[in-house]
């Protein structure tokens, strides 16, 4: 029988749940999506575009099973803890951190920072495109490249009636959270090292195959 998990419970030895498959996929898949388009692609690119809605559709998949998943991959089994995340921190200087049924608090924590500054990422890039679809963005793209610049006169004329100061705050925020993003998930990743190493296990592998023993 699958343990009852409490937010924030330790769990009792060789008693650590498995990820499930949804936990699994939509951690890497956003990760991928992240990387890419702060690495690989250029703002404003279709490919760009088209990673951000792909990245809006797994995050709410992410939510969602937040509500419905099993127990460990809900959000009540890991609520924000600001002092048990401090606390595991403490432990884990101290080299005896506890295994947790779900996320420790201090994973936690960074789980929804990350996802926040996803959403806001994601929020202020639809605004910048002004919500059109990677299809419009990638057509319109196309005419440009092709010679057809009554798109971009099409769009500056309709600039001239919205309120520029808005897409320039828009893009100014999502560039400064998505940086915000990365230094993020660079402590993300060093700390999955540190508690590894004093976990005596590889977390990784245990979000990549899903069992963590």
């Amino acid at each position: 029988m699958r343990q009852h998990i409490e937010s924030g419970a330790h769990a009792a030895p060789g008693a650590v749940p498995p990820w499930d498959p949804v936990v699994r996929l939509t951690h890497w898949s956003l990760a991928a999506a992240v990387l890419a388009n702060a690495l690989l692609t250029k703002p404003g690119a279709t490919i760009h575009v088209w990673i951000g809605w792909a990245a809006m559709a797994v995050l709410a998949l992410r939510l969602l099973w937040g509500v419905i998943g099993p127990r460990e991959a809900r959000f009540a089994s890991f609520l924000p803890d600001p002092r048990g995340a401090l606390s595991h921190l403490v432990d884990l200087l101290r080299g005896r951190p506890q295994d947790h049924a779900s996320h420790n608090p201090a994973g936690a924590l960074m789980a929804y920072a990350l996802w926040a500054c996803l959403a806001v990422v994601i929020g202020t890039g639809l605004v910048m495109t002004d919500g059109k679809s990677p299809l419009t963005i990638s057509e319109e793209n196309a005419a440009v490249a092709a010679g057809d610049w009554s798109v971009l006169v099409a769009k500056d004329r309709a600039d001239d009636h919205d309120d520029e100061g808005a897409g320039e705050i828009a893009e100014e925020v999502h560039e400064v959270v998505a940086n915000l993003m990365l230094i993020l998930a660079v402590i993300h990743v060093a700390g999955v090292a540190v508690e590894s190493r004093a976990l005596g296990r590889n977390l990784v592998r245990g979000m990549v195959a899903g069992r963590r023993r």
